[in-house]
């Protein structure tokens, strides 16, 4: 004999067994249900904290340091001097700016360790440091060498009232140089011919796989020449008066900061935290470097993608300071 389940109207009998399958699968499926929905809550928070982490990170990154009191602000030269290299001018006139603007200064200090660069970049860092240094007279700015300051590097640190460096620093090169490769023998060995059309006599200047003639060199001697004149005229001008007569002086050659001083490349030694302590005598040092926030350092990855894209495609440089 069976028990009616339901309404009486419902015809529908079933079993107690019938029963109690049915109520477990209900209770399954609501469990299940629970599951989903629980997953999907955790999703969704963690979605909303790191969407609000994201915001937090790029709208307050700001790089505005605390400059109440009397301090020593700091900039850092670190790496190579490039449009999408370490450093670029952009970022070092922004923290420049910064600087010298904040209340309670008493002196900035450029501190350089970068084996040089492009000549472009490091020749906006020095006319902003010049500009900078003649809208505030009362702010000196001096540049502490570190580990290297060559090249591109020390056009930046000529800008400076005084340049501070220790014995064993790097310092000087100089010079500027342009770089490549030439594969005409090995594409003659290989057999493979080298099919360039230009329209333009020299646009085809210093291809790597023609022949280096003698009107493309002399040309490039034209530019690298130029360049390391700029060069040179920048350096005499921030060094006026403390220069050596040495011969080799502009050609490209770099010595410790023991001889750099004697040579008149340097002025004294010491680090950032002397120059702060016992020069402009406010030992407090805050950091004006400008820190890129994550939009920036994006967009900087994807531009540096495209220039190494882009690199593959030439062997020649453009001319640099090293």
């Amino acid at each position: 004999m069976t028990d009616s389940v339901g309404p009486p109207s419902s015809g529908v009998t079933r079993t107690p067994d019938a029963e109690n399958d049915l109520l477990k699968e209900l209770i399954w499926e609501n469990l299940k249900e629970k599951k989903r929905t629980r997953r999907w809550n955790i999703a969704f928070k963690l979605f909303i904290a790191a969407y609000l982490l994201f915001f937090v990170f790029v709208y307050f990154d700001t790089n505005v340091p605390s400059s109440n009191g009397k301090h020593t602000a700091l900039l850092e030269i670190d790496g190579v001097i490039a449009a999408n290299g370490d450093v670029t001018a952009d970022d070092v006139a922004a923290g420049l700016r910064a600087a010298f603007e904040a209340d309670g200064v008493k002196g900035v200090i450029v501190r350089i360790n970068s084996p040089g660069g492009s000549p472009v970049q490091a020749g906006y860092i020095n006319a902003e440091i010049t500009r900078l240094r003649r809208e505030h007279p009362d702010i000196p700015l001096h540049a502490v060498i570190s580990d290297i300051c060559a090249s591109g590097g020390y056009y930046i640190a000529a800008a400076a009232e005084k340049i501070y460096a220790d014995k064993a620093s790097i310092v000087g090169s100089i010079g500027v140089l342009m770089d490549g490769f030439g594969f005409v023998d090995a594409m003659d060995k290989l057999g493979v011919e080298r099919r360039l059309m230009t329209a333009g006599k020299y646009k085809g200047l210093l291809d790597p796989f023609s022949p280096l003639d003698d009107k493309s060199r002399e040309h490039a001697d034209e530019i690298l020449g130029e360049v390391h004149q700029q060069f040179i005229d920048i350096v005499k001008q921030g060094r006026s008066g403390r220069l050596s007569a040495h011969p080799d002086l502009f050609s490209g050659l770099f010595w410790t900061g023991e001889t750099a001083r004697k040579l008149g490349l340097i002025d004294e030694f010491g680090s950032a935290g002397f120059v702060a302590r016992e020069v402009f005598e406010a030992e407090k040092i805050i950091d004006y470097t400008h820190q890129e926030n994550l939009l920036d350092r994006l967009a900087k990855q994807m531009g540096v993608g495209v220039a190494q894209t882009l690199r593959m495609y030439t062997s020649y440089r453009l001319p640099e300071l090293k």
